[in-house]
């Protein structure tokens, strides 16, 4: 039988990025071979993101684009999947009717059973992930959905309230990962702090961090951590872990106490100060990366200074700056876009300039230090990596000038450094 070829495109965050993978892996195991060239395919599939303006325009022109193919006739098959089309379905059903089908995030048994006509049940191994980021790290998907209500987030509109997987589930599929070679985990969720709580009984972030530590990864990572809700055994069981990386990705959004309380996210600049010294305290040599929204409604230049100060004081390891765009649907739609774009970009620059220099004297400390990196990428003569501070594509690299193995860890001695990178040789 010839097999059809079918085209993948996976857009926005790494949680989108693991439903590709779920959903290509039960297509190799079908009537289907997987083509990088849109224009050798017989099918093609969109996952897509709608959670801010640019990621939603991107989806939408990665569609229009699709359906140029289907216009000449090299594409028989359109489906369109993710966040956007879970959101907007009777809209975009009308806007680009080329589009054979429109599917929400979570429905592969659907769409293979679509694509392939035959039943499947979401829980039928034929799901076995084939992982698309390079072969020693791959991301797990520990919950789905949040029940955390910020009021400028449109996660719980489109991916529901929290559900959290079992403790069984993740270490099954974090074994398979482990016998494929995986040497980094890194854990994602909406919300990962907040794991388990809805679960019968209660499960808790540091009882799954306990038992993934007990597998064969050299790192294991931990992503999206919600400030109100990093416990004293959370931190203490990355600080006991043998495995887990000094590291934690843990969004503040913003440090002014009546912005904050906008938003609703349950502490004030003070609380979180506390939870960011508690694990300073706890966890040795900790690096934080942060993720900030400038611009909200209403934010006044004394909240903007009150945000600055935060951060020249608090000295952030890792940082990154949305600016806001409202979103339909959610608490802060009914608030008045008051701030200009030109002021929400200039406030985007000024914190990204305060955090460059904050990175840059941190980098310069690092200096005639030995690391122990992990290759992500190589050539003739020269190869980058990280380490166990920096998570992949988001953070500071370190650039080696020799050609080493990807996928394989060495001590690098720093040279040099600037604001972004490490640059260093192998010992």
């Amino acid at each position: 039988m010839i097999k059809q070829k079918l085209n993948f495109i996976s857009l926005g965050c790494a949680k989108a990025l693991v439903d590709s993978e779920k959903l290509i892996g039960a297509l190799k195991n079908t009537n289907y071979d997987i083509t990088d060239n849109p224009e050798d395919a017989d099918t093609m599939v969109i996952n897509t993101c709608g959670f801010i303006d640019m990621a939603r325009q991107e989806s939408i022109d990665t569609i229009l684009q699709a359906t140029e193919l289907k216009k000449k006739g090299t594409l028989d098959r359109l489906v369109v999947m993710g966040c956007l089309s879970e959101r907007y379905p009777k809209e975009l059903s009308k806007d680009i009717p080329e589009v054979d089908y429109f599917f929400g995030s979570n429905d592969h048994v659907k769409i293979m059973q679509l694509l392939t006509g035959k039943e499947f049940s979401q829980d039928d191994p034929i799901f076995l992930r084939s992982i698309l980021t390079p072969q020693h790290y791959a991301y797990i998907k520990i919950a789905e959905g949040c029940d955390n209500g910020c009021s400028f987030c449109s996660i719980p509109i489109m991916r529901g309230l929290q559900k959290s997987r079992s403790i069984d589930s993740i270490m099954w599929e974090a074994e398979k990962l482990s016998d494929q070679g995986v040497k980094e985990l890194l854990i994602i969720a909406q919300d990962t702090t907040s794991y388990g709580w809805d679960l019968k009984p209660k499960q808790y972030l540091n009882n799954l961090v306990e038992e993934l530590d007990r597998l064969d990864f050299e790192w294991i990572r931990i992503h999206y951590a919600h400030p109100a809700h990093l416990s004293r055994k959370i931190i203490q069981s990355i600080a006991d872990a043998n495995n887990v990386c000094s590291y934690l990705d843990m969004p503040i959004q913003h440090a002014s106490d009546p912005i904050l309380k906008s938003m609703r996210r349950g502490l004030n600049a003070d609380g979180i100060k506390k939870r960011i010294q508690l694990l300073r305290d706890t966890v040795r040599d900790i690096k934080i990366r942060t993720t900030l929204i400038v611009g909200y409604p209403g934010e006044t230049e004394e909240d903007f200074e009150k945000l600055s100060s935060f951060i020249e004081e608090v000295r952030f390891d890792r940082l990154g700056v949305f600016t806001y765009s409202e979103e339909e649907g959610t608490l802060a739609e009914a608030l008045k876009d008051d701030i200009p774009q030109a002021v929400k970009n200039d406030r985007k620059a000024q914190i990204m300039d305060l955090q460059a220099n904050i990175s840059n004297e941190n980098n310069q400390l690092m200096i005639g230090k030995e690391l122990r990196v992990l290759v992500d990428d190589a050539g003739e003569k020269h190869s980058v990596g990280r380490t166990e501070f920096d998570s992949p594509e988001i953070d500071n690299i370190v650039n080696i000038d020799a050609k080493l193995e990807v996928g394989q860890f060495y001590n690098v001695k720093i040279q040099s450094a600037n604001e972004f990178e490490l640059i260093g040789t192998p010992i």
